[in-house]
């Protein structure tokens, strides 16, 4: 009897179900993890030299070994303190996204739209989607601020739901049409600007090249939303997330006069970011601060009062808390490298890899460096100031042109940003849909290989006919 019953409590234990790490616990494992290897990495450094617009970058003929600082127990268990401090212009920027949506949603503007856009396609509502997915994309990939995906999901998310879908659906639509667009940017400032700014190329320059890179990606991306979104249709039992269904399908949503001429402006001031960010190269400061006056002036446009105007504010702040920490702590991984200076000890040992590698797969392997890479340094621009000195002669020194190294950078960053939990934005966004990490990374996985052979074949064509400044 007593040998059943072990046999019985073995067998319960064994088919426990494995349940997700909470990304609280990965992000902490990742500082950890960094904070141990800085034992076993010697601290390096390159020679910084002024570059375009008076950053700060590296020059990459002048590396040397120095005495690194050792993190010590104060220094592991304030770096997520720090982390929450180096990120704080992004942070306010989820906190003010999430108070003026909170503004929009009180107004009633928001359910409007959500009405007006499921009633246009209802009938066709798996169409949705493709126009979704293009619109943001391109919207990304001229500005180059994947961050929006914070903005679209609490538009999405009840779009989706009313349409008969689920979150998981709106949370693919808001990341891969961003990311997408990071991915293949056009004229995204801190990533094709910066870099050809250090190589010493015309600013946008390929950008034909760049556009059939951009349609791919964002097609494949399409097909895998639209091809998820029948499945949902035809098999309703495996949707998630079943107790987000509105029941108030036919219920019409309508707003005042004041309410439509508040809508206007919402429309007029997201053209207005648009602009600035393009024209002005606007931070996260500033957008902040824009999307504060946003909020302020649309919830007075449509008659809220100051006290109703602050509480909307309140709400919103504590709908994207967890959000706002996620980049927080994902930052005291970057801490702990800078603290130990392990980061140019990195890129030199990935550097003289891709060194070895033969020409004809060089660019190829610096795709991989760069998604690598992006682990460390999540920034766009960071990244580009860190690795493209490096990556410019070593295209020179191969035989590729500078155009195709980065491209290498654009689509290895880009790629990685919607995968790595130490990109703060990405994480904030599943946050703020409410997506578990685990159950995102088994949804996204099969479009991250097609959009990894995608990016190899472009490079390798780029490499194959000299793909030059135009």
């Amino acid at each position: 009897m007593s040998i059943n019953v072990s046999i019985g409590k073995a067998s319960k234990r064994q088919t426990k179900k494995f349940t997700f790490p909470h990304i609280y616990v990965i992000l902490f494992a990742f500082v950890t993890m960094m904070a141990i290897a800085s034992l076993f990495v010697p601290a390096g450094e390159y020679e910084r030299v002024e570059g375009p617009m008076g950053r700060m970058m590296i020059n990459p003929e002048v590396f040397s070994f120095i005495e690194g600082e050792q993190i010590g127990i104060m220094g592991f268990l304030t770096a997520i303190p720090n982390g929450m401090v180096g990120a704080a212009p992004v942070v306010f920027f989820t906190f003010m996204i999430g108070g003026t949506f909170m503004v929009l949603n009180r107004t009633g503007i928001i359910a409007y739209g959500v009405d007006r856009l499921t009633r246009t396609f209802m009938k066709q509502k798996v169409m949705v989607i493709p126009v979704l997915v293009v619109t943001f994309s391109m919207i990304t990939a001229f500005i180059g601020t994947p961050e929006l995906s914070l903005v679209y999901v609490p538009i999405l998310i009840p779009l989706m739901i009313k349409l008969g879908y689920n979150r998981m659906l709106a949370t693919g639509v808001a990341l891969t049409s961003t990311t997408g667009g990071f991915l293949a940017a056009l004229t995204n400032p801190g990533t094709v600007g910066l870099s050809q700014q250090i190589a010493e190329l015309p600013i946008y320059s390929g950008v034909g090249f760049r556009l059939m890179v951009l349609a791919t990606i964002v097609l494949s991306s399409v097909l895998f939303l639209m091809f998820y979104a029948k499945k949902l249709e035809n098999h309703p039992e495996q949707m998630e997330y079943k107790e987000l269904v509105s029941d108030e399908k036919e219920k019409t949503y309508e707003i005042g006069s004041r309410g439509k001429v508040a809508g206007f402006i919402v429309i007029l001031m997201f053209i207005g970011m648009i602009y600035g960010v393009l024209n002005f190269q606007w931070d996260f400061i500033g957008l902040a601060g824009y999307f504060l006056a946003m909020g302020i002036i649309v919830g007075l446009v449509a008659g809220l009062s100051g006290n109703e105007i602050s509480e909307a504010f309140n709400q919103g702040f504590q709908h994207v808390l967890m959000g706002a920490m996620i980049i927080g702590i994902a930052r005291g991984v970057s801490i702990i490298m800078e603290q130990t200076q392990m980061i140019d000890t990195i890129i030199y040992g990935l550097s003289h890899a891709i060194s070895s590698l033969p020409s004809s797969i060089t660019v190829l392997g610096m795709l991989v460096t760069q998604g690598l890479f992006n682990f460390f340094v999540p920034s766009g621009s960071g990244q580009a100031l860190i690795t493209m000195p490096i990556m410019i002669p070593l295209a020179d020194l191969v035989g590729t042109t500078r155009q195709t190294a980065i491209l290498a950078f654009q689509i290895g960053d880009g790629l990685s940003n919607i995968i790595f939990p130490t990109s703060g934005y990405f994480v904030a966004t599943l946050a703020a849909a409410k997506v578990s990490y685990g159950k995102w990374v088994k949804f996204i996985f099969p479009l991250l290989i097609a959009w990894f052979t995608i990016g190899c074949f472009y490079l390798v064509i780029a490499h194959a006919i000299n793909w030059g400044p135009f």
